[in-house]
């Protein structure tokens, strides 16, 4: 099992999504802790122009909520909970670029 935690700032973001979202995070977060860094496309892809950050996409890319998160050793850390990218370009990469100097602070 891989440990997984959530940003403080992230975690207060994940707490005001709705219910069905919660539960489309938590069973996507569920498969990155069983699989690690092997979970594949659809639930997990890199994010383009960033650096080591990743995007759990729940519901296999079928959700409006994405977890911005990166790999330190064996722990995964949320940075930032955003909109999917095609629904919202802005608000992604304004997330992208939360979760990136969020995670950034804890190296």
């Amino acid at each position: 099992m891989w440990d997984i935690r959530d940003h403080p700032s992230a975690a207060a973001e994940y707490a005001v999504l709705d219910a069905s979202e919660q539960v489309a995070v938590d069973n996507a977060i569920a498969k990155l802790r069983a699989i690690g860094p092997a979970l594949g496309f659809p639930h997990s892809s890199a994010v383009k122009g960033t650096y080591r950050l990743r995007e759990l996409r729940p519901r296999g890319g079928r959700s409006i909520t994405q977890a911005l998160y990166r790999q330190f050793g064996d722990r995964f850390v949320i940075g930032a909970y955003g909109p999917e990218e095609a629904g919202e370009p802005a608000a992604f990469t304004r997330a992208c670029e939360l979760a990136e100097a969020r995670l950034e602070s804890l190296t």
